[in-house]
Formats: C-alpha cells, sequence, structure tokens
C-alpha cells in the first residue's frame, strides 16, 4: 500500500465503534485536530450491525453541515477487516463476524465509507499525527485493553490486521496474560505486570519484527510512568499521545486518502 498521504486542508468524519460507545467528530487532516466537538452515543446493549448503523447514521446527519457532501468517511470497528467485510468481532455482537459492513453503512448513510481495525486507526493517526510522527521505519502500535490490538506502518504504509495480540508465548495467547484487563483481574501491580508479563510480550514482538519504535495505547497509557520504564528492551518505547482521539483521527486520515486515490477498501 503507497504511504498515506498528509497534504488535504479538507475534512474527513471519522467514527470510532467501541463496545460501550460510538464516536465521531470531522478531523482536519491538516492538523489531526477536531473541527467540532466530538459526539458520542451509547454503543446499543444489543450492537447488532443494523442497530449501530442506526448510530452511525445519526452521527453522519449531525457532523453533515460542516463536512459537506463529499467528505469522506472512516469507521473504526474492533475487529479484523477484509474488503469491507468484518471477519471478528471483539467486545461486538458475533453477527459482525463475516458481515458486509461497509456496504451496510454506504447504504445507510449514503456515502462512500471506509471500514477500518480500530488498532489500526489507531496506529495511524500516531504516525501521522502523534507519538510517532518522524519515525523512518517500522512503527508498532500496541493498544493494552481488553485485549491487544496492534497496528503495524512501515514507512508511513500501514500492514492491516496483525493482530499481534494472539501471538502465542510460551503456550499462551499473548492478549490473556499481558492485557491491561488481566492486569486488573489478577491484582498485579504496575511492576510485576512490567517485569512477568509485558517484558516477555514486547521482547518477543521486538525479536520477531525488529521495529524502530514501539507505541502503546489503549487506557492504562495514562499511567505509562509507572510500568514502560521498568521494561529492558532494545527497541524505544513510548506512551501514544492521541488516547482515545486516535481512532476517530485515524479513520478519517485512511478514508481521506484512500477516497482521494480512487481505492476501494483499506484491505
Amino acid at each position: 500500500m503507497s504511504e498515506l498521504a498528509q497534504t488535504s486542508p479538507n475534512l474527513a468524519l471519522g467514527i470510532d465503534i467501541g463496545g460501550s460507545g460510538i464516536k465521531g467528530a470531522p478531523v482536519n487532516l491538516e492538523t489531526g485536530e477536531f473541527a467540532a466537538d466530538r459526539l458520542r452515543i451509547p454503543t446499543p446493549k444489543a450492537s447488532t450491525p443494523e442497530n449501530v448503523a442506526e448510530i452511525v447514521s445519526e452521527l453522519v446527519d449531525h457532523f453533515a453541515d460542516q463536512i459537506g457532501p463529499d467528505a469522506a468517511i472512516g469507521i473504526t470497528v474492533p475487529a479484523i477487516v477484509q474488503r469491507g467485510v468484518t471477519r471478528s468481532a471483539a467486545n461486538i455482537d458475533d453477527a459482525w463476524i463475516d458481515y458486509p459492513a461497509e456496504d451496510l453503512f454506504e447504504k445507510v448513510t449514503g456515502r462512500d465509507v471506509f471500514v477500518v481495525n480500530d488498532a489500526d486507526a489507531a496506529g495511524i493517526a500516531e504516525v501521522a499525527f502523534g507519538a510517532a510522527k518522524g519515525v523512518d521505519g517500522l512503527v508498532i502500535l500496541t493498544t493494552l485493553g481488553t485485549g491487544i490490538g496492534s497496528a503495524m506502518i512501515h514507512r508511513g504504509a500501514l500492514i492491516p490486521n496483525s493482530e499481534l495480540g494472539h501471538l502465542e508465548i510460551d503456550g499462551h495467547d499473548a492478549e490473556t496474560r499481558a492485557a491491561s484487563r488481566i492486569k486488573d483481574e489478577e491484582g498485579l501491580s504496575y511492576k510485576k505486570w512490567a517485569k512477568k508479563r509485558l517484558q516477555r510480550y514486547y521482547e518477543t514482538v521486538e525479536f520477531l519484527f525488529s521495529p524502530d519504535l514501539l507505541v502503546v495505547g489503549g487506557g492504562v497509557s495514562k499511567d505509562s510512568d509507572k510500568f514502560l520504564p521498568l521494561l529492558d528492551l532494545k527497541t524505544p518505547i513510548v506512551p501514544a499521545q492521541l488516547r482515545n482521539t486516535a481512532g476517530i483521527i485515524g479513520a478519517a486520515h485512511i478514508a481521506a486518502d484512500l477516497s482521494a486515490k480512487g481505492v476501494e477498501h483499506l484491505a
């Protein structure tokens, strides 16, 4: 995939679908900043594609005047996405598995829509506007939360759907040992979590991929000073800067780039 452009001064709409909330905002593609206040609507209890699509349509209508009729729309989902089809479902209804999500969103909004994995969107946002801006090489972002999401970006080009949270390490699915949810469930201190869980995870990622920078996102990244300095790695590892805005910003950025290139799907 070609390098993602950052030159358009126009706006694009980013929408971030999560297990508890669906958030959207128009994004200034030059600065990566919101061009209007973010709107958040709770995710329906039955988070089926049809129910979620109703809220997506509501968000698009809410921002229609700001973005105009031709703005690109990017939507993140907590799922593997191939050619607009969601192949998995994390913290959303299982009906999303093998569902033509992009087609549904285009039908309900009447606009061109690009659906992307949520961690991929966050990774692109950090490369374009955040902690990894200006890094010339391989950047790997991981989000530590209920599970472990990941994004791999090499010289601005995204390698989608990396799913590094599911690496098998010492006989375990990595996220079942190192996600921040596990830290909380097992009552681990930051020190024990870092030394016993994160160290093994990140040294494995480092060995397999030799990244130039590791970026750590997720809600726990706000406490990064309590655990990142405890890791012994050759690769620089830094907290994400954009935090809960990254999905919206990255989705908008990706959508605008693909729309400008005439590409139908991210992957």
